[in-house]
């Protein structure tokens, strides 16, 4: 039976990197299995709807973040609160979603998935400026200094860890030392970096039904 995360991404029809390292290999279940799950490779997929093709593109997102359905909506709700106020919608829920920290710590490489970086960040892995953060939703900003725990950074989990940084790329509004296996948030996330896989214009519209 495939694994539930991988499902997602076949039935989004993009990876949405879930699995970390596995989502790069060869075995990953998209790669060897490019269409939805329960359906036979030249079966011609059903039309959606409207609400469907919305409720895809809700899917996606919410997945990519890897957000259960109600913080997920919490976080389009308060953009839809502020829409015809604010000059770029989409770029300001992509912003408040990449600004969370269990992301930051994902996008820095100290994670190979969202799920690995919230259980790292929840058992008091990382500080920020020097205090202790466990939550994942912790809203980071400009200037936040993200490090490891003294005694994390001494421990088997990270020990190797210099290696792997110094491969990663991170995105530009975040610095990365790879040797002090430090991360600094130094500007706003950029909706067109960030590069979404999803119609976000399509996701507000969903959730204004």
């Amino acid at each position: 039976m495939a694994d539930s995360k991988c499902s997602k991404c076949r039935r989004a029809g993009i990876k949405l990197f879930l699995k970390g390292e596995k989502c790069l290999s060869p075995k990953c279940p998209l790669t060897m299995k490019p269409y939805p799950p329960g359906q036979k490779s030249k079966k011609r997929a059903r039309q959606l709807s409207e609400y469907g093709k919305e409720l895809r593109e809700k899917q996606k997102l919410k997945s990519w973040y890897n957000l259960g359905e109600r913080q997920f909506r919490n976080y389009v709700r308060e953009i839809l609160k502020k829409r015809g106020k604010v000059e770029d919608a989409a770029a300001l829920l992509v912003e408040n979603l990449e600004s969370r920290f269990d992301n930051v710590v994902f996008r820095l490489g100290f994670a190979s998935s969202h799920t690995q970086a919230r259980q790292l960040i929840n058992h008091g892995h990382f500080l920020i400026n020097g205090k202790n953060v466990d939550i994942p939703s912790y809203h980071t900003k400009i200037g936040d200094v993200i490090t490891l725990h003294p005694s994390s950074a001494k421990g088997k989990l990270f020990s190797d860890k210099a290696a792997d940084l110094k491969k990663h790329q991170a995105p530009s509004w975040l610095r990365l030392d790879p040797d002090k296996k430090e991360g600094e948030v130094m500007g706003k996330p950029v909706l067109e970096e960030v590069s979404p896989p999803a119609d976000i214009l399509s996701i507000f519209e969903f959730y204004s039904r």
